[in-house]
């Protein structure tokens, strides 16, 4: 049997006073003597007692929930953008509800259903696609509050986000700099449609009179650092080598430097490593890694205070607005200039 739920009357059946006193109470009114609600709350917490939350969302219109959709709970990054949203949100009366898509876009829908289900007040989501999100639009067509944590300007969606485009350009344009033309690129995100990272390379390349070379950019199948160690090795059996490489996510580039260190290759004189999200782990590698800096606490608090903006709007939301964050490249020992 499931347990009893003690209500507004039990309380007051303990302490002989009406139900109409017990919930002002409980609600810390002034109207009721100091003793009286200490009394209350006493008797309240000795049954157990706690607050109806589903019938105040009735009257109130809000449950004080809010659900983040993530693509990968495993991604370093965003799990200290998950710990940091439940805290900003916490701090603002707010719950968090989680949901993973496993980078699946049907398991992102059936996520975002689970939540409308559950009536919370409104999403922030990394979506799996950034293209497809035919999915999301309907919400905020319909006045309901959703904040993307990776942007497409012409998506017609409100989202704040890291440049993506732009970090990977300056990782890539750092590594020209140093003096590096052979330059690999680990990236498993195209195949879902993500392409802002190759762009941002491929625009560091343009300008620098580099052609681009589909041998030197190679897929991992997923965003792991093993999968980072594997994808190097297929870089460098091929018949031409890169004497850098830059990596989509820092895990990807631990694998990559993994594979070097087993195979008795230097980081940097070898080959220079270029990560992205400047993860802890990155600064602490055998080698610390330089990485474009994901900048976790801005991120966090421009997507809360602009879901908030939304949530306080009511029925007519304000037109949506994208947010693009211009990161900061961290140089460190994995990509000094060749000797």
């Amino acid at each position: 049997m499931g347990r009893s739920i003690v209500r507004l009357k039990d309380i007051a059946d303990k302490t002989g006073f009406s139900t109409n006193t017990v919930s002002l109470a409980l609600r810390h009114s002034p109207r009721i003597p100091q003793q009286t609600r200490d009394l209350i709350q006493r008797a309240a917490a000795e049954l157990n007692y706690l607050p109806n939350q589903i019938a105040k969302s009735l009257v109130s219109r809000e449950t004080k929930t809010i659900g983040l959709v993530l693509t990968d709970i495993n991604n370093p990054t965003l799990t200290h953008t998950a710990q940091a949203i439940e805290i900003a949100l916490a701090e603002r009366g707010y719950g968090t509800l989680f949901a993973t898509s496993n980078n699946t876009l049907s398991e992102e829908v059936r996520a975002i259903e689970l939540f409308r289900s559950r009536q919370v007040d409104g999403m922030l989501i990394y979506p799996t696609s950034h293209r497809q999100l035919d999915h999301i639009r309907p919400l905020r067509r319909a006045n309901y509050p959703v904040v993307l944590l990776v942007g497409d300007p012409d998506a017609g969606i409100d989202a704040v986000c890291i440049d993506e485009r732009r970090g990977a350009y300056k990782a890539t344009r750092h590594l020209i700099d140093v003096g590096h033309r052979k330059i690999g690129f680990l990236d498993s995100a195209n195949p879902l449609g993500n392409s802002e990272k190759l762009q941002g390379y491929q625009q560091a390349l343009q300008e620098a009179g580099i052609d681009f070379d589909a041998d030197f950019w190679v897929d991992p199948h997923g965003h792991t650092a093993a999968k980072g160690y594997w994808a190097m090795d297929t870089l460098m059996s091929g018949k031409k080598r890169p004497t850098a490489m830059f990596a989509a996510n820092d895990s990807l580039a631990i694998g990559a430097l993994r594979w070097c260190l087993t195979h008795h290759m230097r980081v940097p004189d070898d080959v220079a490593i270029v990560g992205f999200d400047n993860i802890e782990f990155a600064e602490y590698a055998s080698v610390p890694l330089s990485s474009v800096n994901y900048a976790v606490e801005v991120v966090t608090r421009m997507a809360v205070d602009r879901l908030m903006r939304l949530i306080s709007a009511g029925d007519t939301l304000p037109e949506p607005r994208v947010t693009q964050i211009d990161p900061d490249l961290v140089i460190r020992e994995s990509t000094r200039g060749q000797r």
